[in-house]
């Protein structure tokens, strides 16, 4: 079993689309992974919860700049845990959309006719 502390860079915290992201990257390796978010004081020993849900990784509520231990445990273990650090601590995790978002169409300001 090996485990990392990180903390979350992306703005949205562990929710929406970095959350989708790091569910789908947890899903990738041959391991379980499970998260375990801070209790109310801080501490790191809330309860752990399985990475592979979309459900159980939104519950925890995690927000931007907070800290999280990742577990992983099977033949992937540290490929996992590095990867999975990869996505926390990417600011727009999840975000590869909005990069290309200026074609947005529709009219432009200048009407011809």
């Amino acid at each position: 079993m090996t485990e990392r502390v990180v903390e979350v860079v992306p703005e949205a915290g562990l929710h929406a689309r970095p959350a989708s992201k790091f569910v789908q990257t947890a899903n990738e390796y041959d391991c379980e992974v499970q998260v375990v978010a801070p209790d109310g004081e801080g501490n790191q020993e809330g309860e752990p919860v399985d990475a592979s849900s979309m459900l159980g990784v939104t519950s925890l509520g995690v927000g931007h700049g907070e800290r999280v231990k990742v577990i992983a445990d099977g033949e992937n273990a540290v490929d996992a845990l590095d990867a999975l650090e990869e996505v926390l601590s990417t600011p727009e995790a999840g975000d590869e959309d909005s990069e290309n978002g200026e074609e947005s169409g529709g009219d432009g300001p200048d009407g011809e006719g």
